[in-house]
């Protein structure tokens, strides 16, 4: 099972990143796990037509290759003014159902704060219509960012004092949340075979959503 875990902060050192970081340790049960910072990318402001994802500068065929290669995705994304990354948000409008339709995605919302429910919300309601990804029911919501996920060491979190009780709740609702990834992932990746192999009658009209 591969993981790819992208985090969509405009920020270069940003607490999604610290997150994603976080996540990479913790995902020892997939046999791969790759990072991509968007604000380290060079992606163009997408115009709807596909060779504008390919111009001179773009990063885009690398990251692609990524999403295709990938059985399982983590999309962390900060909350300003309430809203997605408009980074993640374009990613997601050029990625293509052909390359990450039916795959399974684990929302992460990163706030220093107390909200963190309206980038869920969001990407929820219209990030997926055209690509097919498909979110499953858990999320996360890592509130107060910078507070907590700052000590790496597992193995020292009875003893540790610098980790708080929420901090400890978070990182076992972490481990929950990615070992349900795990098992999306299996379970999707038959399904993909199952419908390259039975597909239905005309099927390529309905390649974007309703």
């Amino acid at each position: 099972m591969n993981l790819l875990i992208i985090s969509a902060s405009q920020r270069t050192e940003s607490q999604s990143a610290k997150v994603a970081d976080y996540l990479a340790n913790s995902s020892s049960q997939f046999s791969k796990t790759s990072h991509i910072e968007l604000c380290k990318q060079r992606l163009p402001l997408w115009d709807g037509d596909d060779s504008s994802k390919q111009n001179d500068n773009s990063d885009w065929l690398a990251i692609n290759t990524q999403l295709q290669t990938m059985d399982a995705l983590i999309l962390i994304t900060p909350e300003w003014g309430g809203t997605a990354s408009p980074l993640l948000k374009n990613l997601l409008m050029m990625s293509e159902a052909a390359d990450i339709g039916h795959k399974p995605v684990l929302l992460v919302s990163v706030v220093n704060g107390i909200s963190g429910a309206y980038p869920i919300a969001e990407l929820r309601m219209n990030a997926f219509s055209n690509n097919k990804l498909v979110a499953i029911p858990d999320h996360l919501i890592i509130r107060n960012v910078e507070e907590i996920l700052n000590t790496a060491n597992e193995n020292n979190l009875q003893h540790d004092n610098a980790i708080t009780r929420r901090d400890k709740r978070i990182r076992h609702r972490i481990g929950y949340s990615l070992h349900t990834l795990l098992h999306y992932g299996q379970a999707m990746k038959s399904l993909r075979e199952t419908l390259q192999v039975s597909t239905y009658n005309n099927e390529h009209l309905y390649q974007y959503g309703m």
